[in-house]
Order: structure tokens, then C-alpha cells, then sequence
């Protein structure tokens, strides 16, 4: 069903054998009458899906929106996204195509993958994709856990990383 409002989900994934991590995930619906309000998810996060509708160009087109105001609202901090087109079930009513998707997802820094809700394609592989990129993002210390935040939780990060403490250092980085 789609969503109204917001939508609130949480799981546990296993990143690899023995390390699973648990995703609290707000479906934000990404309709503008619901703007002023998801703008408080953003808050905290370190992993996003910008999801558009590949038979809906319009959807597409609002992605670099999207992205720009996430980035906004997790300043300093750095945020992962993949970019998923959804409905490929409904290819013969493709308005975007792949390489189109490929390119901007290549110019925004992020991956690109396909899914369908109605007959679960890829689903998982996303919720995998972005997970894992996230942590080995804080493994390598690129993402700091900072204190205070209520859904990131530093007890699966190898001692490598940053403590919340040490100063985040703004990082030059190329988006669209």
C-alpha cells in the first residue's frame, strides 16, 4: 500500500555471520504536502533510500530535491544513500530508463538498484546494499556515532572508529 504520512519500520539484518544490526526505518512518503514533517526524520540518520518510480519521469526528476534537503538537515554529518527505482515489475511502462538512473546516481555518489515491491525484486539486496555501506563507513571511521543519538547505537563499531568527542571535519565531497 502506499504510504500516508509517515510510516515507521524496524529490523534486524545480518551484515555477516554473528554481526547483525538492527534498521529503524521511516517511510517518509516523499509527498510534498508531508515536507514540513519529514524534514525532523532526516535528524540522526546516516543511511537514506531516494526512491523514485521509474514509470513516473516526475518522481525522477525530484530526486536531486530530495537529496539536497536530506544533506541540509544532516549537516556536518555524512549520510549514505542509494538510489532505488521502483516498479521495475512495470517495465513495459518505463519513463526512466536505467541508464539515465545509473547516471545520476554516478554524479550524486551514490549506487543504483532496481526493485519491486509486488514481486520483491531486489528488495533485499537494498536493504543489504545500503546497510553494509554504512558500515564499513564506520568501520573505517568516514561516519562518526555521536552522542545523543537515539537510533545509532555504537555497539556493533570496531574500536576503529572516532570517538564523538574528536571534532568532525567537514569533507569536500562532489554531489550533484
Amino acid at each position: 500500500d502506499p504510504t500516508v504520512g509517515v510510516d515507521f519500520f524496524s529490523r534486524l539484518l545480518e551484515i555477516e555471520p554473528g554481526k547483525r544490526i538492527k534498521l529503524q526505518l521511516w517511510d517518509t512518503a516523499g509527498q510534498e504536502r508531508f515536507r514540513s514533517i519529514t524534514r525532523s526524520y532526516y535528524r540522526n540518520s546516516v543511511g537514506g533510500f531516494l526512491v523514485f518510480d521509474i514509470t513516473n519521469r516526475r518522481s525522477f526528476e525530484h530526486v536531486k530535491d530530495w537529496l539536497e534537503e536530506a544533506k541540509m538537515h544532516v549537516q556536518p554529518f555524512r549520510i549514505v544513500f542509494l538510489l532505488v527505482g521502483h516498479k521495475c515489475d512495470l517495465a513495459s511502462r518505463r519513463q526512466v530508463t536505467r541508464e539515465e538512473a545509473e547516471n545520476l546516481s554516478a554524479d550524486c555518489g551514490m549506487k543504483y538498484i532496481e526493485t519491486s515491491a509486488k514481486d520483491a525484486t531486489n528488495v533485499e539486496e537494498s536493504f543489504t546494499i545500503l546497510t553494509r555501506d554504512i558500515y564499513e563507513l564506520i568501520k573505517r571511521g568516514e561516519i562518526c556515532i555521536q552522542d545523543g543519538w537515539e537510533g545509532v547505537k555504537s555497539g556493533f563499531v570496531p574500536n576503529t572508529v572516532h570517538s564523538s568527542e574528536e571534532a568532525v571535519k567537514p569533507r569536500k565531497e562532489c554531489f550533484c
